[in-house]
């Protein structure tokens, strides 16, 4: 296999599962994130494959950096066959009246507009590149349904994300781009990590959550990502089956 994947925010959780499951599986992993030491970590844990792996620190939120992530993969191996835009961050549960416009706007420049600027690089790749095409995975995140409380930018920009899948399908089907999304419910990462203390529910009480090993979403991107181009999961959701989402609680 010479297929190339590039993956962002590979340097923690769920990106760093599935920058290792993919370099495993056998592709050319291209690992993006804003610590050198972390995505250096990431590329250890891949034992020997990580010697198909590129680690380019760079912060998603500033499109210079984000052109220089993309023209060092083409640089590195000649095309792109995968996108994984799965860099996210949230903010501290806190009533809305409370969060401040630079928190806000850190929430949106990463997780929107940060898979905004890749997926806009991926095309330039992808559209001029032989044989044309590729595919383009979004983290969407359960929140891209429903939301926790107090959670608003993080919501928002989920819920936004799935607009973004849905634009990039459409607009780069002629280009043999496909794209869709995976919604991912309490993976077992650093992020999660609080639920096994509890995390408030809607009607105010905390409650302790299950969670799910995050090898199964690796296994899962994995999956969509194999798939030849004139096939497509435009929406997969994976979550712990026990988390309270479906229903009411």
């Amino acid at each position: 296999m010479n297929k190339v994947a590039l993956v962002t925010g590979a340097g923690s959780g769920i990106g760093r599962a599935c920058a290792i499951a993919l370099l495993h599986a056998g592709y050319q992993v291209v690992l993006a994130g804003r610590r050198a030491d972390v995505l250096a970590q990431t590329v250890a844990e891949a034992g020997d494959a990580g010697a198909r792996a590129l680690a380019v620190p760079t912060d998603v939120r500033d499109a210079a950096s984000v052109k220089a992530l993309f023209a060092r993969t083409r640089e590195a191996f000649g095309r792109l066959d995968l996108l994984f835009n799965n860099a996210g961050t949230g903010t501290p549960a806190m009533p809305l009246e409370d969060l401040t416009v630079e928190q806000w706007k850190c929430v949106v420049d990463i997780n929107l507009t940060g898979a905004f600027l890749c997926t806009q690089e991926a095309f330039r790749i992808m559209k001029d590149q032989s044989p044309r095409g590729g595919r383009i995975i979004n983290n969407g995140s359960i929140s891209a349904h429903a939301p926790r409380p107090f959670s608003a930018p993080y919501t928002a920009t989920k819920h936004a994300i799935t607009g973004l899948t849905k634009a990039t399908s459409l607009d780069g089907r002629a280009y043999d781009i496909a794209c869709g999304q995976i919604d991912i419910g309490n993976a077992a990462t650093e992020m999660t990590a609080r639920m096994a203390n509890g995390v408030i529910q809607p009607r105010g009480d905390m409650m302790v959550e299950p969670r799910m090993d995050v090898r199964h979403v690796a296994d899962a991107v994995v999956q969509m990502a194999g798939l030849p181009l004139d096939v497509n999961v435009q929406f997969m959701t994976i979550m712990a089956t026990k988390m309270p989402f479906v229903g009411r609680g």
